[in-house]
């Protein structure tokens, strides 16, 4: 097998980041991949560009171009996708973290560090997390609470449907040293009861939003569509969200979801429509409106 430097490497894989929109693979991915399969660190791109791949580590970093090019994103291929200041295994399971989700993340712990001081900060507080993936949302949340709330203590529930993305969450809160989280497998509410007390304090979603019949849901060949699609045009699950939580929030507490870019203007009307006051629309980071939050 012919040999490859990484200066060789860097060179053949630009024409992989230069090709027409919706083509190209992300510059990074392709440092990124390389850097997975020799194992070094970033700095090892530019100190040490004379370094001759192995055949083995030339093999496995043509193997894994190639299922780029076919749909597959980075994550899947290294097993793991940097969200908040953590770091997440992920895999075919669960959707790979955005850095858009970030905002939602943001937002909660915003309003939760707003709060005034009450006589009850002694009594833990609760905060569910509806479809909780690769559990990004809950442990990033969980994880920035115990540093920095100066509300005491904060009990997390973290639920999804699927069983096989529930074991990817339980094993991300232990490499991220997150113990205060009771993941529970259920459909939205199904498995939980109104007759527990205390009721949540918060309840955060990154629902799936994307409309059946999107165009784009053809590129994500690799992400477990039901996490993706939902019915009436992206809709039915953030209906069914906002509905049935006030049964579940406390007075005054807080319920903010994930959308599409497009979709804030309904959003904040099935809030207004289901007795949410105080319902605001945040942009992400690419100015596009992303969360919405409302109050009971």
């Amino acid at each position: 097998m012919t040999a490859f430097t990484i200066r060789q490497i860097k060179q053949q894989s630009q024409q992989l980041t230069d090709g027409e929109a919706g083509t190209a693979l992300p510059s990074f991915w392709l440092t990124d991949w390389l850097l997975h399969v020799i194992d070094k660190p970033n700095s090892f791109l530019i100190t040490d560009e004379s370094y001759q791949l192995s055949d083995s580590e030339l093999e496995q970093f043509n193997t894994g171009v190639a299922k780029m090019q076919a749909g597959t994103p980075l994550a899947y291929l290294t097993g793991q996708q940097g969200f908040w200041s953590l770091n997440f295994t992920v895999n075919e399971h669960t959707l790979i973290p955005r850095p858009d989700t970030e905002v939602l993340v943001e937002q909660v712990l915003n309003w939760i560090e707003s709060q005034p001081k009450s006589l009850d900060d002694d009594k833990p507080k609760r905060l569910l997390d509806l479809g909780t993936g690769s559990g990004c949302i809950a442990i990033s949340l969980s994880h920035e609470l115990k540093l920095k709330s100066k509300h005491g203590h904060w009990q997390t529930i973290a639920v999804d449907l699927s069983a096989e993305a529930l074991k990817v969450a339980k094993h991300n809160a232990v490499i991220n040293d997150v113990a205060d989280i009771e993941f529970v497998q259920s459909s939205w509410y199904d498995k939980l009861s109104t007759q527990d007390v205390p009721l949540f304090d918060v309840i955060v979603s990154n629902p799936p939003y994307i409309d059946e019949s999107d165009e784009h849901l053809a590129r994500l060949i690799a992400e477990p569509i039901s996490a993706l699609s939902a019915p009436n045009h992206g809709l039915a699950d953030i209906e069914h969200i906002v509905q049935q939580a006030p049964k579940y929030l406390r007075t005054d507490g807080l319920l903010a979801i994930e959308h599409g870019f497009d979709q804030g203007a309904i959003v904040r009307q099935i809030f207004s429509n289901n007795s949410f006051i105080v319902v605001q629309t945040v942009q992400d980071f690419g100015g596009n409106d992303r969360v919405t939050l409302g109050r009971i």
